[in-house]
């Protein structure tokens, strides 16, 4: 079967991959030059499915008040007459019940777990190296308020099977030696010994480079114009300042830019770019730096190790498609991991980096297939695009080829919107 995808960021890719294993004919259409150049680039180096939780829950917008009066807030609004946002905005609110919170996050993880799953076998039959690391994933509490707040979180995690660590503070130091030159700044943490850590976009790329192997074309600086669309065929070809391109089926999986394409065909896809942003710092001394990944609660910023250098991903940011770096984000970022690790890295040679996460206003991925018949979704996976890709990658080839994925998809497509 031929079958087009549109975009090659991690979930792209990964589908592609996956679609190339299956025996298909695959073509990928990109308008960057190159795989993983837009929000899998920088994001910050987790593959936690432990931490697959949607952002909409109980208390949050409370919270959400209170960040924004931070110094170092994790979360920026910028108010504009934008629809869409307020839409969004407004869907994230009513899934802010302690009932919608349990449904949301279990679909998160039931999709999480499955891909962590493939992620192992990926790496077991291909040998792919991306600076990872099997170390495990540590959310670290600086108040005892917080640690005590885990435990509707630990109920989830038992329900779901998710391995768990409820640690105090010298609990913590085994798994994160650094930390002891700065204990007296948290109570303790969470841990979560199945989770990884790496670099996605090294990940994204030696994938690129599997997926050519098994025979996938990816045909970079095409920018993607329109779907056109029959409603008695469906989707008749995709249109491009290449030309148009046809196939048996088709693939979106443009993060942020997926809503704007479908649209035209009468699907309305509620997924709106959330900002990250992150630095790179160059490790000065080893024995001062994270060995994998801190997750500080208070500041909703991720501290990793990838290789020779620390990742600092994190904080939210509201204002459409805008993708200017502003330099308030960058001091909140070696705020945090200059308080955590002081001597792990020099943050004066750090690069910054912004993108624009996908997100859902229930924080679940919309994956698999719409009411056009050759049509299919993979977006929206917000912050955990790379945690989710190779179960994704995985599923939709299940799906494309006729078959029954291994997990069940209730809530997983885009049919729980009216979609």
């Amino acid at each position: 079967m031929q079958v087009l995808i549109l975009g090659s960021g991690v979930i792209g890719t990964s589908v592609a991959y996956y679609l190339a294993r299956a025996g298909h004919e695959v073509t990928v259409l990109e308008r960057q030059p190159a795989p993983a150049l837009e929000t899998s680039f920088g994001n910050a180096g987790e593959v936690s499915p432990g931490y697959s939780a949607p952002w909409a829950g109980p208390g949050v917008p409370v919270k959400a008040i209170k960040w924004m009066l931070m110094q170092h807030s994790p979360l920026v609004v910028k108010p504009m007459l934008d629809p869409a946002m307020w839409r969004w905005g407004l869907s994230m609110l009513r899934n802010c019940t302690q009932a919608r919170y349990e449904l949301n996050k279990g679909r998160m993880v039931r999709l999480a777990e499955y891909s962590r799953d493939c992620m192992k076998a990926l790496r077991a039959d291909t040998g792919i190296q991306y600076d990872e690391r099997m170390q495990g994933t540590l959310q670290l509490f600086r108040t005892q308020q917080q640690l005590d707040g885990t435990a509707k979180d630990v109920e989830v995690l038992k329900a779901s099977g998710v391995p768990y660590q409820v640690l105090d503070r010298d609990g913590c130091l085994p798994y994160e030696p650094a930390l002891a030159a700065v204990k007296e700044k948290f109570v303790g943490g969470l841990r979560l010994p199945g989770d990884e850590t790496g670099d996605c976009f090294k990940f994204t790329q030696a994938l690129a480079k599997l997926a050519e192997a098994a025979g996938v074309t990816f045909r970079f600086g095409v920018n993607i114009q329109a779907i056109e669309h029959d409603a008695a065929k469906g989707v008749t070809a995709v249109r491009t300042d290449k030309g148009s391109f046809t196939a048996d089926r088709y693939v979106v999986a443009l993060g942020s830019y997926s809503p704007a394409l479908v649209r035209p065909l009468g699907i309305d896809l509620p997924v709106y770019p959330v900002k990250g942003f992150s630095i790179t710092v160059p490790i000065t001394d080893a024995s001062g730096a994270p060995e994998s990944t801190v997750m500080d609660e208070t500041f909703k910023v991720a501290v990793t190790r990838l290789g020779d250098r620390i990742r600092v991903g994190g904080t939210a940011q509201l204002s459409g498609f805008d993708l200017a770096l502003n330099p308030r984000r960058r001091d909140t970022l070696e705020h945090v991991v200059t308080d955590l690790f002081p001597k792990g890295g020099n943050v004066r040679e750090a690069s910054f980096w912004t993108g624009l996460r996908p997100m859902t206003p229930d924080g679940t991925p919309v994956v698999g297939a719409t009411r056009i018949p050759n049509l299919m979704l993979s977006t929206g996976h917000g912050t955990l695009g790379w945690t989710m890709a190779a179960g994704t990658g995985r599923v939709m080839a299940d799906l494309i080829a006729g078959k029954a994925p291994d997990i069940d998809m209730e809530g997983l497509t885009v049919a729980r919107y009216g979609g």
